[in-house]
């Protein structure tokens, strides 16, 4: 049976081949942000709650079946906003997802312009170093010249190899807890 370690196993149950990630409430209200002032279909959620179900998706995997269930007293599950809750959450992972992905074009548009930057303050280091090894300077001059244009592409090659990695994990992350079936109990 393919599935998470023995960690996430023991962290979370499974039921009909999807795991679940349970929330307990003793209102519906809990899960949202209380300062909030949007309609219920546009709230958002309460960062606690955000979170825990992120790190569960994190930990179980978001290839993984999962489905959220909401276990609320019965006077709480027979209203207009528990009926909406399945769309409530989706719109508002979906909204995640979106900020998530613009933060990761914004990134990588950072990126790109840094490494132009980089790679035109590199040009003119080595410039600067021929002429000045043609003046016969000192080599710690020259070799400084050279470390340091190189050096200045450093952060933009950092962010083109590493910086977006996540960005990208958390956008899918959260794009699947979107698609997620939601359940009230």
């Amino acid at each position: 049976m393919a599935g998470p370690g023995p960690k996430q196993a023991s962290a979370y149950r499974r039921e009909a081949g999807q795991w679940l990630i349970e929330i307990r409430l003793r209102e519906l209200r809990q899960l949202f942000h209380h300062l909030d002032p949007a309609p219920f279909r546009e709230k958002d959620l309460d960062p606690a709650a955000e979170e825990y179900i992120e790190d569960a998706v994190r930990e179980i995997g978001t290839r993984q079946p999962a489905r959220l269930v909401i276990h609320l007293p019965p006077g709480e599950r027979l209203g207009d906003e528990a009926r909406t809750l399945p769309d409530a959450i989706a719109h508002y992972f979906q909204y995640r997802g979106g900020q998530t992905r613009v933060e990761l074009q914004r990134l990588l548009r950072r990126a790109f312009a840094n490494l132009v930057i980089g790679l035109l303050f590199l040009a003119a280091c080595l410039s600067l170093h021929g002429s000045v090894e043609a003046l016969g300077t000192s080599a710690l001059i020259t070799e400084g010249l050279l470390i340091i244009g190189w050096v200045a592409l450093w952060r933009p090659v950092e962010m083109l190899l590493y910086d977006w990695w996540p960005l990208l994990r958390r956008a899918r992350r959260l794009e699947a807890i979107a698609r997620m079936p939601v359940e009230l109990r």
